[in-house]
């Protein structure tokens, strides 16, 4: 169910973003930048609509979808993707897919903290994130 994940999360920890990034083809540069940035993700749902919202002093996205259902994606590295996001085993899975190519992203509640899981190939990043207090 999606409604344990609404609310405003912000990055505590990061493990491997950087591999990460590279695998999906990120400049030397924008990886850089990536690095420093912190950023605070917002997950609402209005209906069956679901809104996800990343900002960040680099860059700031936003995806509104509905659960199963493919949409087009600009990413916040500026790779234009179908995404779909489901439901599987109390995780958000999001799936984005360009250019023969594909990644997942999975959010799950662990101990109140999000975990995203990032998993492109062989190269695995998870981001840490704790509920925001405002």
């Amino acid at each position: 169910m999606v409604d344990v994940f609404i609310g405003k999360w912000e990055l505590e920890s990061s493990d491997k973003f950087d591999s990460y990034l590279a695998k999906l083809g990120v400049g030397l540069a924008l990886r850089n930048f990536a690095k420093i940035a912190s950023p605070t993700t917002t997950i609402s749902k209005d209906g069956d609509t679901i809104t996800l919202a990343t900002d960040s002093t680099m860059k700031s996205t936003k995806i509104i979808f509905k659960l199963g259902e493919e949409f087009d994606e600009t990413t916040a590295d500026n790779r234009n993707t179908k995404t779909t996001v489901t439901m599987d085993k109390g995780k958000m899975v999001q799936t984005q897919r360009w250019e023969g190519k594909e990644t997942t992203l999975d959010r799950e509640l662990k101990d109140g903290k999000l975990i995203l899981t990032c998993t492109m190939g062989d190269v695995v990043c998870t981001r840490i994130y704790r509920r925001s207090k405002c």
